[in-house]
């Protein structure tokens, strides 16, 4: 029997992150073993102790001191879901001033199939430099979904982030 593979959950503090619970039900039950990274706003919206005893690891905010062990094992994908305006912009410029965004940076080097999933208001969606920023991380690699692919009347899509990850699961 093989093992499942490992999926990095990168969330940010938009709103669909208040159901994330649901979209980890839907992952371990799709066959994935799910390591979840969030943002320091999110980690603060999230019960994180529930998320870690629903995944069986550590949910990460901060990164680990030099010497302590990896708590995550290496990952086969990873999905930023939702992730927010100031994360697609500062991980288009490559800064890596959260953990989450130094999951995203670093997976984006090591050619790991990534998919991200924002949720931005329109307003932001509108800066000039938004566009710019999404055309930079598809051009390196990212499948980037379109709109507000994780909103609906009645919560979070999360049905779109389980599909397109069957499209991309290791064989």
């Amino acid at each position: 029997m093989t093992e499942r593979p490992v999926l990095y959950l990168v969330v940010c503090a938009a709103g669909p992150a208040e159901h994330i619970d649901e979209l980890v039900d839907l992952l371990i039950a799709d066959g994935w073993r799910v390591c979840m990274i969030v943002s320091p706003t999110a980690a603060r919206w999230l019960d994180r102790e529930a998320l870690q005893e629903k995944t069986g690891y550590l949910v990460r905010v901060e990164w680990r001191m030099p010497g302590d062990p990896e708590p995550h094992p290496p990952a086969d994908v990873v999905v930023a879901a939702p992730v927010t305006f100031n994360t697609v912009t500062k991980w288009a410029l490559g800064i890596n001033d959260t953990l989450a965004l130094g999951v995203l940076n670093e997976s984006l080097g090591a050619g790991l199939p990534i998919l991200a999933f924002p949720h931005v208001k329109a307003e932001l969606a509108a800066h000039p430099a938004y566009a710019g920023h999404l055309a930079v991380l598809r051009a390196a690699g990212v499948i980037v979904a379109e709109g507000k692919a994780l909103a609906s009347p009645d919560g979070p899509n999360w049905d779109v982030v389980v599909e397109a990850l069957r499209l991309l699961r290791p064989a």
